[in-house]
């Protein structure tokens, strides 16, 4: 949860669905026999979900080298913090902003060639950084420029992700820690690697190394064979329904579970005191105070955190997941206080070590209620409406990280943030709808038909 809009947010979940035999995918040897009612699901692991593995990972890869290369290039332009921070609120704002649309298309048109697009788009915006970094024609307003077009990318990309992993695999929550470890692998590479380009190369070196891997996810996701639709949740788009009423929809479903909207509105007060002001400062403060290196060890140091956090969300299931991601949330703080206390490296590391551990169980523990509680035929919008949510406040956080820097001191605005990331968690936890969610019945071949459905009473 911790780069792209989709990562540093609650929503990051795809909605359950189960394959039927037969259609395009793996051959037979690739799938298992389900519960006994005639049906076949697949497991976690096959071709196609290792393409798809791949290119969540490399894509993460490329994402995580960015903060690094955005602060150290235009710090070096003579930029300050506050152009960081409009530069990544550009991107988060485009996405935020267009989203719930974005979701609804998914629910019209085929995912994958979507996906497709958007990798092919970012391709381009990112080559044209890399040269505009390569020739240091670099002027803000064109930075911002590129990021608004990757945030529209990234817009129409995010919501295919929720109705993908279900038609790949069976047991959603191991998919989902499995693809979360793997990002969490590229987070530890990512940030050290731009750190090394930066210092041995340019900031362009990072840029065009970026765009390289939205090459790779875009290679990955055109060798992809997708299954069948699940029965009964074919998309909107199929139908006679007009995007106005697709739209409508998915917000009723949305608003109708006090569970998810109840965790959006909190985050939103994560993205403005929290997650927004501690991403580009953060990387100033250390990039100025210690170097682009030091950052890059900081940040990779999350990055191993978040690995750590992912196999423990493999290996427990607890059976109230909101209130023990909730919980896991507390650590968050060990990451931008450190850093606003000015501790030595290593001890800013070991504090974004633990905030990692914590964000990613959180995040898998989310993203597990969320596809195992909501309909297969709203997943994308329904997804794209907690997306959209989640991060809604993210580029008013980040704009504001300039000017509140400003006027109080970078490190104080930090320490806000650390005792912020106390008072989410137990936001979350104060509200029973939240708390008490029961986990919809995982069985080693998938939910129920009233989780799947997300009918039972316990998850309105």
């Amino acid at each position: 949860m911790t780069g792209t809009p989709s990562q540093s947010s609650p929503g990051e979940a795809a909605a359950q669905g189960v394959a039927p035999s037969g259609g395009a995918g793996p051959g037979r040897h690739d799938i298992v026999a389900g519960p006994g009612d005639g049906t076949w699901v697949r497991p976690v692991w096959s071709r196609d979900f290792a393409l798809f593995f791949v290119a969540r990972a490399v894509a993460r890869l490329g994402d995580t080298m960015l903060p690094v290369a955005l602060a150290a290039g235009l710090l070096q332009h003579g930029y300050g913090v506050g152009a960081v921070g409009l530069a990544m609120a550009s991107t988060a704002a485009a996405f935020a902003g267009l989203v719930v649309f974005g979701g609804v298309i998914a629910d019209r048109f085929s995912t994958r060639r979507l996906m497709i697009g958007a990798d092919l788009v970012r391709l381009g915006t990112q080559s044209l950084a890399a040269a505009l970094f390569f020739s240091s024609h670099v002027v803000l307003w064109e930075i911002c420029a590129i990021g608004l077009f990757n945030g529209v990318a990234g817009a129409v990309f995010q919501p295919g992700v929720a109705s993908t992993v279900p038609r790949l695999a069976c047991d959603i929550q191991g998919a989902i820690g499995a693809i979360r470890i793997a990002e969490s692998a590229a987070q530890l590479a990512g940030p050290a690697v731009a750190g090394v380009l930066v210092g041995l190369a340019s900031s362009g070196a990072v840029f065009a190394a970026h765009a390289s891997t939205y090459a790779v996810s875009a290679l990955c996701l055109l060798l992809l064979r997708l299954p069948p639709l699940a029965p009964g949740s074919t998309p909107a788009g199929h139908g006679t329904s007009t995007f106005k009423a697709d739209l409508v929809e998915g917000w009723r479903e949305f608003r109708a579970r006090t569970w998810l909207w109840g965790v959006i509105a909190v985050w939103c007060l994560y993205m403005i005191a929290v997650w927004g002001p501690t991403v580009p400062l953060v990387a100033t403060e250390v990039v100025q105070q210690h170097g682009p290196r030091a950052y890059g060890l900081v940040n990779s140091a999350l990055g191993a955190g978040t690995v750590v956090g992912g196999f423990l969300a493999l290996r427990l299931r607890p059976r109230r997941m909101l209130r023990a991601g909730a919980l896991a949330l507390f650590a968050f703080a060990g990451f931008p206080a450190t850093v606003g206390a000015g501790l030595d490296v290593p001890v800013m590391a070991a504090g974004a070590a633990v905030a990692g551990a914590g964000m990613s169980f959180w995040g898998v523990m989310w993203a597990t209620s969320v596809q195992t509680q909501v309909p297969p035929d709203v997943l994308n919008r329904i997804h794209a409406y907690d997306v959209a949510g989640s991060l809604a406040m993210m580029p008013v956080g980040q704009a504001l990280a300039g000017p509140a820097a400003s006027a109080l001191g970078a490190d104080h605005v930090l320490l806000v943030a650390g005792v912020m990331s106390f008072v989410v968690p137990t936001a979350l936890l104060a509200v029973p709808a939240i708390r008490d969610l029961i986990r919809a019945d995982a069985t080693a071949h998938g939910p129920g038909r009233e989780a799947r459905r997300g009918r039972a009473p316990e998850q309105r």
